[in-house]
C-alpha cells in the first residue's frame, strides 16, 4: 500500500484542506479586530488552536481587554489538554516527537487519528491532519490577513460549513450503538440551548461537560459505542502484553 493509498492519509488530507482554507476566515477578522500581520501570524504559529483564536480576537474586537482575551482562549485550550492525554496513550511519542505532536494535537488531529483502528493508520492519520492543518492553516491565516478587505464577508464563501461538516464525516461513522447516539443527540441539544447565553466557542464545552456527566453517572458499558478504545497501560515485551493482548482486547 502506497503512502496515499491509505485511508487514514486521504481522511487527513481532506480535514486538512477542508480546515485550513478556513484560516482565511481568521486572517481577514484578526485584521479587522486591529490585530496587524505579524500579531495575527503569530497566534496562527504559536497558539494554533482555532477556536481559541476566534476567541481571542472576539474578545479584542468587542471592546476587552488583552487579559480577558487570553482567559477566554485559554478557556477553550481546556478540550487540547483532554485530547493530549488520549493521543499520550494512542500514539506514545517520545523526544522531540512528543512536543510535535503536543502542538499539533487539536480537534482534526485527534480525530483522524483516532478514527482508524490499526496503529499505524492511527499514526498517519493524526500526523497528517495535524501538520497538514498547521501548513494550511498558516498559509490561509496570511491570505486572509492581507487581502481581508477584498474578500468580503467570510461567511459567504461557507468555509465555517465546510470545516464542521468535515469534522461531522469522521465523528458520525463512529458512532455504532444506540447509547452514544443519544448521547450525541443530547450534547447536540445543550449546544442550541446554550448559545443565545454564553460567548462564542463555550457551547461546545457545555457539551462536553454535559458528554462527561454523562459518563461519570451512566451504569454498565456497552462494548460496542466510540471506537477504537485506548489501551494506555499495555507494554510490548511485558507477559499478558503487547501486540496479542492488544489484539485481543479488541476482540481480533
Amino acid at each position: 500500500m502506497t503512502f496515499l493509498q491509505s485511508a487514514a492519509v486521504r481522511v487527513g488530507l481532506s480535514i486538512s484542506v477542508a480546515t485550513g482554507l478556513y484560516g482565511v476566515s481568521f486572517g481577514a477578522l484578526s485584521a479587522a479586530s486591529g490585530l496587524v500581520f505579524w500579531q495575527t501570524m503569530a497566534l496562527s504559529l504559536l497558539l494554533f488552536s482555532g477556536g481559541s483564536q476566534f476567541a481571542f480576537i472576539g474578545v479584542l474586537s468587542g471592546g476587552g481587554s488583552p487579559l480577558a482575551a487570553m482567559s477566554a482562549a485559554a478557556l477553550l485550550g481546556i478540550r487540547n489538554g483532554v485530547y493530549g492525554m488520549q493521543i499520550n496513550a494512542l500514539l506514545a511519542p517520545r523526544g522531540l516527537l512528543k512536543i510535535a505532536a503536543a502542538h499539533v494535537t487539536i480537534d482534526e488531529s485527534t480525530a483522524s487519528g483516532t478514527a482508524q483502528s490499526d496503529p499505524s493508520e492511527q499514526r498517519r492519520g493524526f500526523w497528517v491532519a495535524g501538520i497538514g492543518v498547521f501548513l494550511l492553516w498558516n498559509v490561509f491565516t496570511a491570505v486572509g490577513a492581507l487581502i481581508g478587505d477584498a474578500l468580503g464577508d467570510p461567511k459567504h464563501w461557507g468555509l465555517d460549513g465546510a470545516a464542521v461538516a468535515a469534522f461531522l464525516g469522521l465523528l458520525w461513522p463512529r458512532i455504532r450503538s444506540r447509547q452514544p447516539a443519544a448521547i450525541a443527540v443530547v450534547c447536540a441539544v445543550a449546544t442550541l440551548l446554550a448559545v443565545p447565553f454564553v460567548p462564542p466557542g463555550v457551547p461546545i464545552l457545555v457539551a462536553a461537560l454535559v458528554a462527561g456527566l454523562i459518563g461519570w453517572f451512566r451504569r454498565g458499558h456497552e462494548r460496542d459505542g466510540m471506537e477504537p478504545d485506548v489501551e494506555p497501560h499495555l507494554h510490548p515485551g511485558r507477559p499478558g502484553t503487547g501486540d496479542a493482548a492488544t489484539a485481543g482486547s479488541r476482540g481480533t
